[in-house]
C-alpha cells in the first residue's frame, strides 16, 4: 500500500521469479578450486564476506557501475565488465555463473586457485583433475596469496576479452574503410558509421578498466588494502611489544637488547605492510596489456579520421569541379544572352531608313556579334585560369 492509501497490485509470480533469480546468482570457489552454487540472499553474502550494502550494489548486474576494484577489510570487491566478484583470503564469490562470458572464468579459477603441491598430493591419492590443471611445471609454482591468484585470473580474463573484441572490430573495420575509400556509397557509409559507434563504446569500456588500474597503481595505500592474507595474518598474530610482568630480566643490558629487538620486529612488520611490490608488478603487467588494447583502438580511430579526411577531400574536389562547370555554363550563358540581344534588336520587324537595300548587313551583324561573344568567353576563361579559379 502506498503512502496516500492507494493499493498497488503486486504480481506474486514476478516477485518469486526475481527472488529466485537474485538468490541463485552466486557461485563459491574455495581455495581448492571446488565450485558451489549458493542459494542465499544478499544479506547472507554481506554477512559472509563482511561488506556493506553499497559495496554489494557494485556487483549487482541490474545496476550500472563503472569498472571498480575496491579493497575492504576482509574482501576485494571486483566489477570489471561482466566479471562481478567478491574475493576474500580463502574464497571467491562470482556473480552470474551461467553467463557464457563468465563460464570460462569459473573454469580458469578452478584450474589455478588450488596450490600446485595440493594438486600433486591429490594425484598421488588417485584423484583426477582436468588435463589443463595437471599440466603445471614444478618451476612455475605460484606462491602468490590466494586473493592475488583470483585477481590475476579476473584481470587476465577481462584483458583477453577486451583484446578479442578489439581484434574483431579491427578485422571488420579496416576492410570496410578501404572499401569506402574506393567507393563512396550510402551502404558503405552506414557500415562505417556503425563500426565507428561500436569503436567508441569499446574505447570507453577499455578506458574505464585502464583508469581503474592506473588509479590503483598511483596509490600505495589502495594496493596495500588488497593484501587480505597479510591483514588476516596480522590480525591473528599481532606483534606485542610488552611481555608478562615478571618476564623481564633484572639486567638492564639484556632489557635494552630485548627492547631494541621488539622495536626492530615492529618496524619489520610495518615495512611488510607497506611493501606492495608483488601486487604492483601484477597490476603493471595487465595495465600494459590493457594500454596496448587502448592504443590499438586509438590507431583505429586515427585511421577512421584519416579516411574521413580523404573522403572530405574527394568531396571538395567534386564540389570544385561542379563550380568550374557552373562557371563555364554561366560564361556561355552570358555570351549567348549578348548574341541573342543583338540579334533580337536587329531582327525586329521595324522599318529603318538605312535598312532599305542593305539586307546583307543583318548577316554581318550576326557574324560579328558571334565573334565578339566568343572572344568574351575566351577572355573570361583565360582570366579564371590566370587567377587559378579553374584547373589546368
Amino acid at each position: 500500500m502506498a503512502r496516500d492509501g492507494e493499493v498497488v497490485p503486486v504480481d506474486p509470480q514476478a516477485v518469486v521469479a526475481v527472488k529466485k533469480k537474485s538468490s541463485r546468482s552466486w557461485v563459491l570457489l574455495d581455495c581448492t578450486g571446488k565450485a558451489t552454487v549458493l542459494d542465499v540472499d544478499k544479506y547472507a553474502i554481506m554477512h559472509r564476506v563482511h561488506i556493506h550494502a553499497r559495496d554489494l550494489r557494485i556487483v549487482d548486474p541490474l545496476l550500472s557501475y563503472p569498472s571498480t576494484i575496491l579493497g575492504r577489510d576482509r574482501a576485494i570487491v571486483l566489477n570489471l565488465e561482466h566479471i562481478k566478484a567478491i574475493i576474500t583470503a580463502e574464497e571467491v564469490l562470482l556473480r552470474d555463473p551461467v553467463d557464457e562470458n563468465v563460464i570460462p572464468v569459473v573454469e580458469e579459477l578452478q584450474r589455478r586457485l588450488p596450490p600446485v603441491n595440493a594438486i600433486h598430493e591429490s594425484q598421488k591419492d588417485g584423484k583426477e583433475f582436468p588435463a589443463g590443471q595437471i599440466d603445471v611445471d614444478a618451476g612455475e609454482e605460484d606462491e602468490s596469496p590466494f586473493e592475488f591468484r583470483a585477481l590475476e585470473v579476473a584481470l587476465e580474463a577481462i584483458c583477453s576479452y577486451l583484446s578479442a573484441r578489439t581484434t574483431e572490430l579491427e578485422t571488420a573495420a579496416y576492410p570496410a574503410l578501404d572499401e569506402l575509400t574506393s567507393k563512396i556509397s550510402s551502404r558503405n557509409l552506414d557500415r562505417v558509421r556503425k563500426l565507428k559507434s561500436a569503436m567508441t563504446r569499446l574505447t570507453a569500456r577499455v578506458q574505464k578498466v585502464r583508469d581503474e588500474l592506473e588509479q590503483l597503481l598511483d596509490d600505495d595505500d589502495d594496493m596495500a588494502d588488497l593484501y587480505l592474507s597479510r591483514k588476516l595474518a596480522g590480525a591473528s598474530s599481532p606483534v606485542s611489544v610488552s611481555g608478562p610482568p615478571n618476564w623481564y630480566p633484572a639486567s638492564p643490558t639484556i632489557g635494552s637488547k630485548i627492547s631494541r629487538a621488539s622495536r626492530a620486529s615492529i618496524a619489520t612488520v610495518r615495512g611488510d605492510e607497506n611493501d606492495v611490490e608483488e601486487l604492483e608488478m601484477l597490476l603493471e603487467a595487465y595495465f600494459m596489456q590493457i594500454d596496448g588494447t587502448l592504443n590499438k583502438l586509438a590507431t583505429l580511430r586515427e585511421y577512421i579520421d584519416d579516411t574521413e579526411d580523404y573522403i572530405n577531400i574527394q568531396l571538395d574536389n567534386h564540389r570544385n569541379q561542379l563550380i568550374q562547370l557552373e562557371l563555364f555554363l554561366s560564361a556561355g550563358t552570358l555570351c549567348m544572352a549578348i548574341f541573342s540581344l543583338v540579334a533580337g534588336i536587329f531582327g525586329m520587324n521595324i522599318p529603318y531608313t538605312w535598312n532599305d537595300g542593305y539586307g546583307y548587313m543583318f548577316k554581318w551583324v550576326c557574324i560579328v556579334t558571334g565573334i565578339v561573344c566568343a572572344c568574351v568567353f575566351i577572355i573570361i576563361m583565360s582570366y579564371a585560369r590566370f587567377k587559378g579559379l579553374v584547373g589546368s
